[in-house]
């Protein structure tokens, strides 16, 4: 379970939770940007996005709250 601030995991922990995490990391996310490009870089290290959920939390505003499910490609 990963639930960064608005300014991402980074590339960086992305690559390492790839190496590391055997199976499944699910990704709570509250910034579209840096999400999309945590999981660029997740995906390039062989991990595939499985399920996306976006949340309205805070109705009125441009606040989105996502729940992003990766599995190892061919898992």
């Amino acid at each position: 379970m990963l639930d960064p601030p608005r300014s991402g995991a980074g590339v960086e922990l992305m690559e390492l939770l790839a190496t590391n995490v055997r199976q499944r990391i699910v990704y709570v996310s509250c910034e579209p940007a840096t999400l999309a490009r945590d999981l660029a870089a997740i995906e390039k290290k062989g991990w595939q996005l499985s399920d996306l959920r976006a949340f309205d939390l805070f109705p009125h505003t441009h606040h989105i709250e996502s729940v992003v499910v990766l599995e190892r490609a061919g898992a």
